[in-house]
């Protein structure tokens, strides 16, 4: 499979990634719906959400700009690697 090369589907992508992320965490709360329970789902989703940028944005631009990513599994190899 290539590339994504379409402004339009890519941005369908995007808001299809926050539809999932909405209903499942609208699931969790209703399964079980308690403050400290939305709390600690906002907190791992920021979190998340940092080691992302981190993994795709730190390293290429700051730690190693001459290496791209592909994807996790591309860090994780490159990770690997490093040690």
């Amino acid at each position: 499979m290539g590339d994504l090369q379409s402004h339009r589907w890519m941005w369908v992508k995007a808001i299809l990634f926050v539809f999932i992320g909405l209903v499942a965490s609208a699931l969790i709360l209703m399964e079980l719906p308690d403050g400290r329970i939305l709390l600690l789902l906002l907190l791992a989703i920021w979190a998340f959400c940092r080691a992302y940028y981190f993994a795709f944005y730190v390293i290429e631009k700051y730690i190693d700009p001459s290496f791209r990513f592909a994807g996790l599994i591309s860090v994780l190899r490159y990770l690997a690697n490093k040690r």
